[in-house]
């Protein structure tokens, strides 16, 4: 059971709100900034590197220092970019900032705003499993936490990314004896790395990828996060024979001609979505790896309640169930509405 807890004394109805939501994104007027805004605008705070996240054409950026390499190639390489170390505030007006890990990708961040004593933390998207290609979620004690809420329904529970390697390994052993490439798909930033880091950990072959995959993975190495040998699949000669391979390509590739390369090829999807019996069936997918880079419902409950918030703004995907079981337990929340895409996975 979920229990409000007050970070401070001082009652918070009398206070402003940190963040408001304008048509450019969410906005905090003390500090004249925007997180993460879907329009351009003259100076934004980012938490991480996917598309609905990041996008180009602002004045100025702030942002952890880790996820720079993966910003440049999203933002471009001339984008007026600051970073800073995590958790090392920084002023911007009237509103000290500071970013904290979140645990969901190389860089991503939760952004802490205090402004009179008054702290609200905007999550971005996290997750709580271990990942050994990212700085791991910190809780972050604070008034109001602006929270993710893609798999916030109670059907979104987690198996140890142990047990889904496992299962990967024994599949792709499977293909190895059938002679045939299995093809991974997977999305190419944040969940491709975190299969080749854990695969790291485990065994040493190399891995082909789809061309959108290369640049990405090289930004990683760059950022020195370990990860199996990897060569594109375009630099192997036409015709080649795959048969016992394993090839990592976005879910755009599926029924694409790039398929067309692979014969009698098995297929895997590595996502939450797998979670739901049928998803893998609608899709056309062999087999599902139930793996995620968001909290699942557990992990949400426990991220709120290790923040001490007493009032919570859900934000995309399941975010009216989140709101309905919160206000259930006691706490003061409501649904915050964006344009961030809870499609991801």
């Amino acid at each position: 059971m979920l229990h409000p807890h007050r970070v401070r004394a001082q009652d918070a109805s009398a206070m402003p709100d940190l963040i408001v939501p304008r048509p450019e994104g969410l906005y905090c007027p003390a500090g004249d900034f925007y997180i993460d805004p879907w329009r351009p605008v003259p100076c934004a705070v980012i938490t991480h590197g996917h598309a609905d996240h990041a996008r180009s054409g602002s004045a100025l950026y702030h942002a952890l220092a880790e996820s720079e390499p993966l910003l440049r190639l999203r933002l471009g390489q001339e984008s007026p970019l600051e970073t800073h170390a995590a958790g090392v505030a920084f002023a911007l007006g009237e509103a000290k900032v500071s970013l904290h890990p979140a645990g969901h990708i190389l860089g991503s961040a939760q952004v802490r705003i205090e402004v009179d004593g008054e702290v609200w933390v905007v999550s971005g998207d996290y997750k709580r499993e271990p990942d050994p290609s990212c700085a791991a979620f910190e809780v972050v004690p604070c008034d109001t936490f602006i929270s993710e809420a893609t798999f916030a329904l109670p059907c979104y529970q987690w198996p140890g990314p142990e047990r889904v390697v496992r299962e990967l390994l024994d599949y792709w052993d499977d293909c190895v004896r059938a002679r045939i490439p299995l093809l991974l798909h997977c999305y190419a930033l944040g969940k491709a790395q975190r299969l080749l880091a854990e695969l790291a950990l485990r065994v040493d072959r190399p891995v082909y990828l789809h061309g959108a995959m290369v640049g990405l993975v090289e930004a990683y190495r760059s950022a020195g996060v370990r990860m199996l040998p990897t060569a594109p699949v375009s630099d192997s000669a036409r015709g080649r024979d795959f048969a016992g391979e394993l090839i990592l390509a976005p879910p755009s590739a599926q029924g694409s001609p790039w398929m067309k390369r692979f014969q009698q090829a098995a297929s895997v999807f590595a996502s939450g979505w797998m979670r739901v019996r049928g998803h893998r069936r609608r899709r056309g997918y062999d087999r599902g790896l139930v793996l995620s880079d968001h909290a699942d419902w557990p992990a949400l409950l426990q991220s709120i309640r290790q923040s001490g918030a007493r009032r919570v703004l859900a934000t995309h995907g399941a975010s009216e169930a989140l709101v309905a079981y919160l206000c259930e337990q006691g706490l003061d929340a409501a649904a915050l509405r964006t344009d961030f895409h809870s499609g991801g996975d």
